[in-house]
């Protein structure tokens, strides 16, 4: 249960990473190291544990911390009848690597004291090697090193040499010494001592006499109980390592937050055959929490029904008090006698139980029993307890001698658990210092808000499915539960104070209730909606509600918030709408100024851009115009020198001939220089001409291309109009072929139905097939003639014979006709093709042939029915023919 909450809670602070998974892999080694079977349960849990999971301030888990109370440690070195040891030891001897095993010179479970005595070595559907790979994924998860891993192996396997460690007596005095063998030496190898160091710790002890040391030998009892000791204190000191390596790894440090929910999983109430000390300090912490559940369910809610004045009938309930008087009280208590006995060195189980029966048998709790044996009557039951080592397990002895050999051994964990030892202030009893602890537990409890959760067993023997009525029944009555049931049942859970009560539902009177204090607000909230008087109570300070009276206020408040949260959203809806138009006309007119500055600027660069056209179309024409004016002045200039050229011819004809030579030098002069000027314009137009004449031959070469490639196409056309025309030829030749044929088989059937004839004329049938008029031409066949005799009196046949003979006329004349047009055609097309395109012609011709190609499926349809005509006129004058040849042979015969 308490793992279902923690996983639980794990998925509510984050998921499974991170440290919430580390929280939950901290259940598999606690179980591992500190859970076992027992006769009730095979995994039961051997110790308590309170583990404290603390959240940040965002609701996820931040750290945790884990408390342990009470492991019962006599379990490492003694076992019951069908019970095991802790878990630990069965999956380290059986899943532990090839490696490990040879390290630690481990064997199997059955080989070692501790493990076999009890003949129960497994457990049903329970795989010991899996569990324990199990384990090493947890220990990584928690950051426990490997190194650490391996020494806490270490002491788990020394504990189990421990208990192969044998004695021999060597005097009449029961002195023993420790046998020298393989455990002796593989237990000292492991906890890190010599083996002689480690035999005369557990054989003697030494005692100080004044100033000297003396060496006392040991009885076999006592060896044996210094042996188990050691064990003991080892596996317990290892349990506490290993809690405080866990506690480090999930530490929260600076993130503390005073957020916490703790978990408590304590052992529950037992009773077994034999009942001992662990049995006693169970059944305690029981009772003391029994009374911590008491006091929540039944005292404070009973008590807080008196002191707010309603009315309330007082359920009684099995209060377990005076229980706790007999453990707690000073100093005739149970735990003070049993200190006060430990402390007598004399003092032995069966004097401690004599003092029992001396100052406790007033208690109706207690009674004393024969054997020094008592019993206490619990809330769950009277238990028999046997007070046979009460003494020992609650001194918990171990000597300074052991305490020196762990100092002086060269492993690390022996060295720490014996330094915590001797580092300790005081040294208290077991019983003492659990009370401690669980009086520290009851504050915690007491600060905090509870939630309790009880575990009932269906039945004794441990199967799915059953269920044992009066078991079960023992159980919740022991627990209290029918009388929690019973104060739920006519009690009040549903309690609010006046102020919360008007807070909550004061909204739901009409009239205004600011000015009326909070009692008169909640009775008008009350009287308004109907709740009978029945069905709550009002106190001094608070309204208390049977269950389920609370719902209809709830379901009448739910129904007015949503109907203002309807009319809320309505006026939102209409402020959102009236600011998104708003905002909708400023961001129009926002636009609309953007857009008219982007139109203005388009418009400016427009009339720049058309400014800067108009200037060069006007730089242009302007050139244009200076370059004609230029032209006009030249000739107007060479017009009006030619005409001042002929006056100086006329006057220097009259002139001296001296000045007559110069002026003629200075006119050839400017004459020369208008013609470069022309020479240089004509050397243009040159020029220009001869890239005209190089584009036309370019061009010149490309038609010709083309008309090459267009004679190509010509001559391809011209071949397959021939081919065409051979084809059309064949075809036509078949045609006559297949009606000359008709024509000769109606002859012969026309001859032979002509009277006066006797005998009959082959017919030739044959079936024109698609091949016989194909465009390969192939000749049709001819199937296998048939002779037949027709009668020459048989008039009418003949009459049948004239009538087909005048069909296939009608055919050949047909095929006559559709001859000469389909050959008028085609030499129409091949006339016509020189004047017309090549693709012109072959589409003339395709058109053709698809007219004769559907004539011809047509005439071969006609000519087919028309030979079947004659065929079956001629089997019919075969038969007759051959019934008035029978006849005539029979009148002869007779």
């Amino acid at each position: 249960t308490a793992k279902i909450a923690m996983q639980y809670l794990a998925a509510l602070g984050g998921g499974s990473d991170g440290i919430e998974c580390e929280i939950l892999r901290t259940s598999c080694i606690l179980e591992t190291f500190g859970n076992a079977k027992t006769s009730r349960n095979d995994n039961s849990s051997r110790f308590g544990k309170l583990i404290e999971i603390h959240f940040s301030a965002t609701g996820k888990i931040c750290g945790a911390k884990i408390q342990t109370f009470l492991l019962e440690k006599s379990r490492v070195v003694q076992l019951a009848p069908g019970e095991r040891s802790y878990h630990i030891f069965y999956q380290l001897c059986a899943g532990a690597p090839s490696g490990l095993k040879d390290t630690l010179n481990l064997k199997m479970a059955s080989e070692y004291n501790y493990l076999n005595q009890s003949s129960c070595l497994a457990v049903n559907d329970v795989d010991d090697a899996s569990k324990f790979h199990m384990l090493m994924e947890a220990l990584n998860t928690v950051r426990i090193c490997k190194e650490d891993q391996e020494h806490a192996f270490e002491m788990l396997a020394a504990v189990l040499w421990l208990g192969n460690i044998s004695f021999q007596v060597i005097d009449n005095e029961n002195h023993v010494e420790v046998v020298a063998d393989e455990a002796v030496t593989s237990a000292a190898s492991l906890i890190g001592c010599s083996a002689k160091d480690l035999m005369l710790a557990l054989s003697t002890h030494r005692i100080q006499a004044g100033k000297d040391i003396v060496a006392k030998r040991l009885t076999l009892q006592q060896a044996i109980d210094t042996r188990d000791a050691l064990a003991k204190f080892i596996y317990a000191s290892l349990f506490n390592w290993l809690v405080e390596e866990i506690n480090r790894s999930l530490e929260i440090g600076k993130r503390r937050t005073g957020r916490i929910i703790s978990i408590l999983d304590i052992y529950g109430f037992e009773s077994f055959r034999r009942n001992s000390f662990e049995q006693f300090c169970i059944n305690y912490a029981n009772e003391r929490l029994q009374q911590h559940f008491n006091r929540h369910l039944f005292k404070l809610e009973q008590e807080e029904y008196e002191l707010d004045g309603i009315d309330w009938t007082k359920v009684d309930f099995e209060d377990n008090q005076e229980c706790l008087n007999l453990f707690e009280k000073k100093p005739i208590g149970l735990i003070s006698l049993l200190d006060e006995e430990s402390n007598f060195p004399k003092a032995t189980d069966l004097t401690f139980a004599n003092k029992l029966k001396q100052h406790l048998n007033a208690n109706p709790c207690f009674k004393g029993e024969r054997g020094g044996a008592f019993s206490i009557r619990h809330y769950a039951g009277e238990v028999l307890y046997d007070t046979i080592g009460f003494l020992e397990k609650n001194r918990d002895p171990l000597h300074s001698d052991t305490i020196q050999l762990l100092s002086s051994c060269s492993c690390h964990l022996p060295q720490l658990f014996a330094s915590n030892m001797l580092n300790q202030f005081q040294k208290q009893s077991v019983g003492t210092k659990f009370k401690g602890q669980l009086f520290k537990l009851i504050q915690q409890l007491e600060n905090s808000t509870p939630h309790f959760i009880r575990c009932i067993k269906p039945n004794s023997k441990q199967l799915p499915g059953m269920y044992e009525k009066d078991l079960v029944l023992e159980q919740l009555r022991c627990c209290g539960v029918l009388e929690v049931v019973r104060i739920s049942r006519a009690g009040y859970p549903t309690r609010m104070t006046h102020q919360e009560f008007a807070r909550r539902y004061g909204f739901l009177l009409s009239e205004d209730n600011a000015c009326q204090d909070p009692l008169s607000v909640s009775v008008a909230v009350l009287q308004k909606f109907d709740v009978l008087p029945d069905m709550y109570q009002v106190g001094y300070t608070k309204l208390y509600f049977r269950t389920g009276q609370i719902g209809a206020l709830e379901d009448a408040r739910k129904q007015v918030l949503q109907g203002t949260l309807e009319v809320q959203k309505c006026f939102r809806g209409h402020r959102a709408r009236r600011y998104f138009h708003e905002l909708k006309r400023g961001v129009i007119t926002l636009q609309s100024f953007v857009r008219s500055e982007n139109a203005r600027k388009e418009y400016d660069a427009l009339m720049k851009l058309r400014q800067q056209i108009a200037r060069e179309t006007l730089d242009e024409q302007m050139r244009a115009i200076v370059h004609l004016q230029s032209v006009i002045r030249g000739w107007l200039a060479r017009r009006h020198f030619s005409k001042l050229s002929k006056k100086l011819n006329q006057n220097n004809t009259k002139q001296k001939p001296g000045r007559r030579i110069s002026e003629v030098k200075d006119l050839s002069q400017e004459h020369v220089e208008v013609q470069s000027s022309v020479l240089s314009e004509l050397q243009r137009r040159v020029l220009k001409a001869e890239t005209v004449l190089e584009q036309k031959e370019e061009e010149n070469a490309a038609l010709r291309e083309q008309l090459q490639q267009y004679e190509a196409r010509w001559s391809e056309y011209d071949a397959k109009m021939k081919m065409m025309e051979e084809m059309w030829q064949k075809q036509i030749a078949t045609l006559q072929t297949s009606l000359d044929a008709a024509k000769k088989s109606l002859a012969a059937d026309n001859t032979a139905g002509q009277p006066g004839r006797l005998g009959g004329s082959p017919l030739p049938l044959y079936s024109d097939s698609e091949d016989a008029v194909s465009m390969g031409g192939q000749t049709p066949g001819g199937s296998t003639p048939i002779k037949f005799s027709s009668s020459v009196r048989d008039v009418g046949a003949g009459r049948e014979t004239n009538g087909g003979l005048d069909a296939v006329d009608h055919l050949v004349k047909e095929f006559e006709r559709r001859k000469q047009n389909f050959d008028d055609e085609a030499k129409a097309i091949v006339e016509v093709k020189s004047g017309q395109s090549p693709m012109y012609s072959v589409e003339e011709l395709r058109k053709l042939k698809l007219r004769f190609q559907t004539w011809k499926k047509d005439y071969k349809v006609r000519l087919r029915e028309t030979k079947a005509k004659l065929i079956k006129l001629g089997h019919s004058e075969v038969d007759k023919n051959s019934r008035k040849w029978w006849g005539i042979k029979s009148k002869r015969v007779t």
